[in-house]
């Protein structure tokens, strides 16, 4: 018997009962015992009943040992992991509600899975959870190249698990792993939430410019561009620029880019196809975390003097009023430049 099969199983309480959280839920129940926490009562008992999320993953259904609850405190209770999967504006909220209630306990292990940089203070995840937490908490996140739905029906999958701990990464990707679900640990923390954040943003620039018609090279062009600037935002921020040469960098930016079922990739879409983005939004029915990190982006890069023409163009599409042609020929009258140069 494998050293995975022998594994112990734990109790995970996952927060938040989006697409994502459901998937890793429904993942993670294989092998261990899982609670999945929801804010709207009358949905987690839906799915409680007819074991499926007809919201956010319809057509899957869940498995019978997956726990379902719309109360925080009970879904906590005997926890040996605390994995949050809301969206990236509720992670505080949610951290916040955590600590209060480890207050006279023992801290539990947390990870995280949202993605982006958070609203008017441009922070990244993890520097939330050290507002929360303090310093030194035992955490991680968990990020890389997979759509909820093709996790959720057990599509194989590669992702990472990065900690500013490496015993914590190896540990929870030994007790994690799965072999359809493979997970690979991390030091880089910065580097890796960095690519997790600004995938999202050139996945808009993709879809505005396969929208337009601009075709495959341009695509290829957008892709490898964007690469190029979140390795310097990453560089810039103390993150390691060989770590956005792997899953959580030009993976998750190749698969969000690429792929039909990226939410950031549609916005772009419905952008060149004449849609304001208020009626995009409000028709797309999941959070789409890569408007709202254009302009955080955007101004993180005028803050740190990083050059970031594409993500400047973007939020510039999105929340400056610009039309796609336009933000399209901003790019395209830009001097040339050498393609990459050592410091």
């Amino acid at each position: 018997m494998g050293a995975l099969s022998q594994r112990q199983r734990i109790r995970i309480a996952v927060f938040g009962a989006g697409a994502w959280g459901t998937a890793l839920a429904q993942t993670f129940s294989a092998a261990h015992e899982v609670c999945l926490w929801g804010r709207e009562a009358d949905n987690i008992e839906t799915m409680r009943r007819e074991r499926e999320n007809k919201l956010f993953l319809p057509g899957i259904a869940l498995r019978p040992e997956l726990k379902f609850s719309a109360d925080f405190s009970q879904t906590t209770a005997g926890a040996d992991l605390h994995l949050i999967a809301t969206p990236l504006a509720g992670l505080r909220e949610t951290v916040h509600a955590l600590r209060d209630l480890q207050q006279s306990s023992p801290s539990v292990p947390l990870i995280w899975v949202c993605k982006g940089l958070e609203a008017d203070s441009g922070k990244l995840p993890h520097e939330i959870i050290a507002e929360e937490m303090g310093e030194g908490a035992a955490c991680g996140l968990l990020t890389g190249p997979s759509f909820a739905a093709e996790v959720a029906r057990g599509l194989p999958t590669a992702i990472t698990l990065a900690s500013s701990s490496p015993g914590f990464a190896t540990d929870w990707v030994h007790k994690l792993h799965q072999p359809r679900f493979r997970i690979y640990a991390n030091d880089d923390i910065i580097g890796c939430e960095t690519g997790g954040a600004l995938k999202n943003v050139f996945a808009i620039a993709a879809g505005v410019s396969d929208g337009m018609g601009y075709g495959l090279n341009a695509r290829a062009a957008i892709i490898t561009r964007g690469l190029a600037e979140t390795a310097r935002l990453a560089g810039a921020l103390g993150g390691r620029h060989e770590t956005l040469m792997g899953l959580s960098g030009m993976g998750d930016l190749i698969l969000t880019s690429t792929g039909d079922l990226s939410r950031n990739r549609q916005v772009g879409l419905a952008l060149a196809a004449g849609k304001t983005l208020p009626d995009i939004l409000a028709g797309l029915g999941h959070v789409a975390e890569g408007v709202s990190t254009a302009r955080e982006a955007a101004r993180l890069s005028r803050r740190l003097g990083v050059d970031m023409p594409i993500c400047t163009g973007v939020d510039a599409l999105l929340h400056g009023g610009v039309s796609p042609h336009e933000a399209v020929k901003q790019l395209l009258a830009r001097d040339p430049k050498q393609e990459w140069w050592r410091a």
